[in-house]
């Protein structure tokens, strides 16, 4: 059947284009009924013969009758071969609005008449006389219909359904969605559920891509995959996801058609060079060099000047090029100056370079190898581009770089205040109004909760009413998102791992070292190759264990003991990964799967707005993943971290990409550590390398000994001097142990009590000294109190949570 679409309906999206490219024709299949050609009376005497028709009283029988004579004599009135072609020229498919011009000479109530002719329409749909489209069904707000779908169209099938979802943990809204979804694909194909096929559903799904903004989803579209798949109507372990929505990497000669080169031979030419560059690159860094040559360079070219068939442009034509590149056009019409502006034009002049040199190797680039229209000194002011950028990106590290103890601690706050919530809801039946930190809560049911089933029994989330806002919530899912939101931050500013890499890591991704001289195991995180692919490896700190032994321990509980293995979808490369135990994984509709990179910046948002942080201009705070990772190397390096293990330990090949991260170093300063450093390798005397004497020995020694202060220990690198004036309550280098709390706490309030006396004298020089160790000594109060917490949370009373790491034992 032909899916006529409302013609408030837009294109769809470049992103959507791409997905439907192998399924468009699916939106053109002809469909009909059984009852097509059959005449009216005789599609009337059917109706009786359905399985609905008996639950019908008799007086609506007698409504249902007429409703369907009126609706049919209404059809019959336009042109075509069957019911089906009426139904799709009448417009009828497009939406409800001509229900309310059926019977106008029609006397009675309008409502009377609305609801006999919906009766009829909906006997004439269950017996399928006509098939709706789902721009109709989309219009028709009717689960009555959806009900009956159910009750009566193979209900055998229906039930097992039911019963896999439940046996999967769907809640009762999940569940009714995706019922709700099969009974409109089963209206709209004609086909009974079990014979629905694969198509089927990828035709629901592309023509959910391509209606307007704001209605662009199918409920419960995945999980009806998930569910037919569990019950054998479609393939086992198959998903919608999988099957219709990943492609792989495209070959090089379709990319490049997508912009529809006119010029046969340039194009062919476009697709030897790319196809040439393509090895050594990643297929995003490659989809990104065929938009610059294809879309920015030649199609721009043919755009404003058709015909033209020659690699070598006119002085004119190429500086009109580079005038047009120089801006862009927003959607909303503005002109703004093009950021990459230098950047394109180096690619182009390396694709001219390129042929140049290889025509001195193979003959066939040679007709083809002409002066650049890039000349060398246009791309010079791409060092002050970078420049531009560089201090772009410090100002933005120093200004969050102050705000990450507050979202921080607004992470682990809503983590714990959730947990607290959704513990105290679920002791409650749903109605059951109860008191929580202060505020008054009521437990409410959702209305899709089958009534008379035992409200233990509902298999359905948590809702709660805020009695004082008014505010309906989901605490289950709010819980579920603000942990994941707190595990992300609390990872990435431990690690300073790439986005890419964070989601990647495993459980198999933890192991332990054993130290050969003292026996001490050491946990260790592999973090696999990304970005730069080199595999490394990270020294997991005791906060750090602590978030991911809590991990660990959720995904146990809610999977049977075991980390679920599930299949990581790279976006960027397209391609699909091995079923892996990913930590950083969460249960979607049916199935778990490894959180998306979009899903990613949405739970670290909702932190930010329950933080209320804002910049100087009064504008809501963004973080990045990128962020954490320049803050992490910031705050190392400037803890005393040598900048060469810096840039190993952030994967980068060459130590001045990770000196661009520093947002605290002057240019001066590293050039002088560099030069530092170079000397210091190339006049290295040999003596270092020899033995050490007794003296050095016991200097060594003694300087772990000295490390032992009253808080706790010092972590002053060996061979360093103590950089704070052994002021040890303000130095970052202090590591408090747990049992110095108390002594802690007395000295936060014998300072709170000298900054009054000093007030009180007018000591304002003392008091703003001791208001910067008071500062510190909070902070350190704080860090210190979330990691008990922390240890205290792995903590189960079958002891402490096994993470299941393999011990690597030295050489």
């Amino acid at each position: 059947m032909t899916t006529a679409t409302n013609a408030t309906h837009t294109s769809a999206s470049p992103l959507g284009r791409h997905r439907m490219h192998d399924y468009q024709h699916l939106l053109t299949r002809h469909r009909v009924g059984p009852l097509d050609r059959l005449p009216a009376h005789e599609i009337l005497a059917q109706l009786p013969e359905t399985p609905a028709w008996s639950s019908l009283r008799r007086n609506r029988r007698l409504e249902a009758i007429r409703g369907a004579s009126t609706v049919l004599d209404w059809l019959h009135t336009h042109d075509g071969g069957g019911w089906q072609d009426r139904w799709v020229n009448s417009g009828a498919d497009n939406n409800t609005a001509w229900i309310a011009t059926l019977g106008l000479q029609d006397t009675r109530a309008t409502d009377t008449k609305r609801a006999e002719h919906l009766r009829g329409l909906t006997m004439l749909l269950l017996c399928r006389a006509v098939l709706p489209s789902y721009d109709f069904l989309l219009s028709y707000h009717s689960t009555r219909l959806l009900d009956r779908v159910r009750e009566f169209m193979r209900p055998d099938v229906f039930t097992r359904v039911e019963r896999a979802a439940i046996e999967r943990g769907l809640s009762s809204h999940q569940t009714r969605e995706t019922l709700g979804a099969l009974s409109k694909i089963v209206l709209h194909t004609g086909q009974e559920i079990d014979q629905l096929s694969a198509d089927d559903l990828l035709e629901a799904h592309v023509w959910s891509l391509r209606i307007r903004v704001g209605f662009g989803k199918f409920p419960g579209l995945h999980a009806a995959w998930d569910l037919l798949a569990a019950i054998g109507v479609l393939p086992a372990g198959s998903s919608l996801s999988s099957v219709g929505l990943r492609r792989g990497p495209r070959p090089t000669a379709e990319l490049v058609d997508d912009y529809g080169v006119v010029c046969r031979p340039v194009r062919d030419l476009l697709v030897r060079y790319l196809d040439e560059r393509r090895p050594a690159l990643d297929y995003s860094t490659f989809r990104g060099l065929v938009a610059i040559l294809v879309e920015r360079f030649w199609g721009d070219i043919e755009r404003h000047h058709p015909g033209i068939e020659t690699l070598q442009l006119p002085d004119d034509v190429a500086r009109e090029w580079k005038n047009r590149l120089r801006t862009v056009t927003g959607a909303d019409g503005t002109i703004r100056e093009r950021k990459n502006f230098h950047q394109i034009l180096m690619r182009i002049r390396a694709f001219y370079l390129d042929i140049q040199q290889w025509a001195l190797e193979d003959a066939r680039w040679a007709p083809w190898a002409v002066p650049s229209p890039v000349r060398r000194i246009e791309i010079q002011g791409l060092n002050k581009a970078h420049k531009r950028t560089q201090a772009a990106m410090h100002q933005r590290v120093r200004q969050r770089l102050p705000h990450l103890p507050l979202l921080v601690d607004t992470a682990d706050r809503c983590r714990a205040e959730m947990t607290a919530l959704l513990a105290a809801a679920e002791r409650c039946r749903p109605g059951q109004v109860f008191d929580h930190a202060g505020v008054r809560y009521r437990r409410v049911a959702p209305k899709t909760a089958k009534q008379g089933q035992p409200w233990q029994q509902r298999n359905y989330a948590t809702q709660v009413e805020n009695l004082v806002s008014g505010e309906v919530f989901n605490v289950t899912q709010r819980e579920d998102e603000f942990f994941w939101a707190w595990a992300v931050i609390e990872t990435l500013r431990h690690t300073g791992v790439r986005l890419e890499e964070l989601l990647e890591i495993t459980h198999l991704a933890l192991v332990s070292y054993r130290l050969a001289d003292s026996g001490e195991v050491v946990p260790l995180l592999q973090i696999v190759p990304s970005k730069g692919n080199e595999e490394r490896l990270l020294l997991v700190s005791p906060e750090l264990a602590s978030v991911l032994a809590t991990m660990i321990s959720r995904l146990r509980r809610a999977n049977h003991d075991k980390v679920p293995l599930v299949r990581r979808y790279d976006a960027h490369e397209r391609v699909t990964g091995p079923a892996l135990p990913h930590l950083f994984q969460r249960r979607t509709g049916t199935r778990n799967g490894v959180i998306s990179p979009a899903t990613l910046h949405k739970l670290i948002n909702l932190v930010l707005a329950a933080s209320g942080l804002t910049d100087a201009a009064d504008e809501p705070l963004a973080y990045t993943p990128h962020d954490f990772r320049k803050i992490f190397t910031s705050e190392a390096v400037a803890s005393g971290l040598p900048v060469h293990i810096a840039a190993r330990l952030l994967g980068h090949h060459h130590i001045s990409t990770t000196e661009s991260y520093l947002a605290v170093f002057q240019e001066d300063l590293i050039r002088s550590y560099r030069a530092f450093l170079d000397k210091r390798r190339a006049v290295r005397p040999p003596e270092e390398y020899r033995e050490p004497t007794d003296q050095e020995w016991q200097e060594f020694q003694q300087h772990f000994q000295l490390r032992k202060v009253a808080l706790g220990d010092c972590g002053r690198p060996y061979g360093s001097s103590c950089q704070h004036e052994h002021s040890c309550v303000r130095c970052p280098m202090l590591r408090v142990s747990p049992t110095q709390r108390p002594r802690l706490i007395e000295i936060i309030h014998n300072l709170n009590a000298r900054i009054n006396e000093a007030k009180m004298n007018n000591w304002l020089g003392e008091a703003e000294g001791l208001q910067t160790s008071l500062t510190k000594a909070t902070e350190k109060l704080v860090s210190l109190d979330r990691a008990i917490d922390r240890a205290h949370s792995t903590t189960t009373k079958q002891g402490t949570t096994d993470l299941g790491m393999p011990v690597i034992n030295p050489r």
